[in-house]
């Protein structure tokens, strides 16, 4: 795979590459002073989707229409439930580790929750809102979020982006090592890098005491090191973005709108992956049976 990840780019894809990687890093940071910053960040996202185009190839050489969707639906519950699992380790581990990042990041989700939930719809006070308003501007709420936790599914695209200059400067560098093909320690050193990237990013548009913010950087390291063994273990960048921006959605309409969505979307994955590997299993038994019928067949035959 490393191989494939190193393998020569174009001019226009490196600088690309450069764009989304560095680009993002500087508009996260000039994002706690300009709300321009931010609609810049969201375009770079959005433009990130074709840089991720030219990318996923690097990563697994065959297409998704090449592949069967059965496997691809595998890999996407398996995936998040990993992930969905891994996410609740976390969680609790920084529950007990980092209690000024935990209350500070409690009374953020509580803040958040408030201002969706006051009433106030942009009209005066002592004006009540039709029922009709409320669902307009309710709806107009959760589309903005789910907007944002959509592009968020693209970070994977940052990643792989992050992996590949990564991997490129450890060939460069230590060339000797890199020819005798024991490459999988460069591989892990990517993996590593791009999760404290992950979490230092989450941190560089507020501004926070250090308690509060190396709480939130060992975090989200942990949780963009999840991201990036699915990414590595499925081969399949599409996979980890659809991963990244379902989690992100559900577990925005649980903090803010619909209690535990979260678990139950995770239930229902769970459901469909057992569903799916138990039928996957059968067939294959059964495929095994029958080729072992035709062999003795055969035999008799002969």
């Amino acid at each position: 795979m490393t191989t494939n990840l190193t393998e020569t780019i174009s001019k226009k894809l490196f600088v690309a590459i450069l764009m989304v990687t560095f680009g993002a890093e500087i508009l996260l940071y000039l994002n706690r002073y300009s709300y321009l910053a931010s609609t810049l960040y969201d375009a770079l996202m959005v433009s990130s989707f074709f840089v991720g185009l030219k990318l996923h190839r690097h990563l697994q050489p065959q297409t998704i229409d090449q592949r069967p969707k059965r496997r691809l639906m595998l890999q996407f519950t398996g995936g998040f439930l990993i992930f969905f699992l891994g996410s609740y380790v976390v969680n609790i581990y920084s529950s007990y580790t980092f209690d000024d990042f935990s209350m500070n990041y409690e009374q953020y989700v509580e803040d958040y929750t408030l201002t969706q939930t006051s009433g106030d719809y942009g009209i005066e006070d002592e004006a009540q809102p039709t029922p009709l308003w409320t669902l307009i501007d309710q709806v107009d709420t959760i589309g903005a979020d789910i907007y944002t936790d959509s592009l968020a599914g693209l970070e994977e695209v940052w990643r792989l982006s992050y992996m590949i200059l990564i991997l490129i400067v450890c060939k460069k560098i230590f060339s000797r090592r890199w020819e005798t093909g024991r490459r999988d320690i460069f591989v892990m050193l990517a993996l590593f890098w791009t999760s404290i990237f992950f979490g230092v990013d989450h941190t560089l548009d507020t501004v926070e005491p250090w308690p509060v913010k190396i709480g939130a950087i060992v975090t989200f390291a942990n949780m963009g090191f999840l991201f990036g063994i699915i990414l590595l273990w499925t081969r399949n960048l599409w996979v980890t973005v659809l991963i990244h921006s379902f989690y992100d959605i559900t577990a925005t309409l649980s903090w803010y709108y619909f209690d535990y969505a979260v678990e139950l979307f995770g239930l229902l994955v769970m459901i469909i992956h057992i569903i799916m590997f138990s039928w996957d299993k059968s067939r294959q038994r059964q495929l095994k049976q029958q080729e072992t019928v035709d062999v003795v067949a055969i035999t008799k035959e002969l």
